[in-house]
């Protein structure tokens, strides 16, 4: 027993759960910069989105049940798209879905770039936002066991709910194991939203995304020369 709660502890820690705090941290902070530089709109919360596409309907607004539907349709196209990849292009670097999530934060930093000279704009406009929107869809199917999502990095409740489930099994005899890696990456996602709120009060948005695409990108070259290089744990 002794030794099996210390092989679970060590996994805590490995490679694999670091990596993962930095991207729960990456879709938190990108997250921040998507809602704080534009009218309020969602890249991580498609629960949100969800029910604003369908209850905005009602109220006959179009300025939100719309763009919470293509946002929708953008994350979903960015899973779709990164499972296909996945399974044909990146069988030797199961990674792999960080590259299109650096991808999209770059095409999104040029595209308001371009908007944002043509309005003189501060704010971001949808159709960048769009575009990281299926940056982050991409980003979900970074960590992939038997065919499913392991590791959801923008999917708070259900994160939430693991991390119930976890303390319920440690209150009934388990160990702190059960609950404490739902926690970090809890808390990964937090201050990763945290740090981007407070840089989106002193830099524009287009900056913010920028930041957020060298960070991205950091993390794939990473990524790709250390953990897909020397053996990831995870398999598809």
């Amino acid at each position: 027993m002794e030794e099996s709660e210390e092989s679970s502890v060590r996994t805590l820690f490995d490679n694999e759960a670091r990596l993962s705090w930095v991207l729960a941290g990456l879709s938190g902070l990108i997250g921040a910069a998507a809602f704080m530089h534009t009218a309020g709109y969602f890249v991580t919360f498609m629960t949100g989105n969800t029910e604003r596409a369908i209850l905005g309907t009602f109220r006959d607004k179009t300025e939100v049940f719309v763009p919470a539907a293509l946002l929708l349709m953008s994350f979903l196209s960015g899973v779709v798209v990164a499972s296909l990849c996945r399974r044909h292009l990146w069988s030797r670097h199961l990674h792999g879905p960080t590259i299109l999530t650096t991808a999209s934060l770059v095409v999104a930093s040029v595209v308001d770039t371009i908007f944002s000279q043509a309005t003189e704009s501060a704010q971001v406009d949808l159709l960048p936002i769009l575009v990281v929107a299926f940056g982050i869809g991409a980003l979900n199917t970074t960590f992939v066991k038997d065919g499913e999502v392991s590791v959801p990095l923008s999917y708070v409740t259900g994160t939430l709910v693991k991390l119930g489930q976890g303390i319920e099994r440690h209150i009934s005899g388990g160990t702190c194991t059960d609950w404490l890696g739902y926690f970090l990456l809890y808390t990964a996602f937090c201050l990763g939203a945290l740090l981007g709120g407070a840089l989106a009060t002193i830099v524009a948005g287009g900056t913010m995304l920028i930041t957020a695409a060298i960070v991205c990108l950091a993390v794939t070259m990473y990524t790709h020369f250390h953990l897909d290089k020397h053996g990831p744990l995870t398999t598809t």
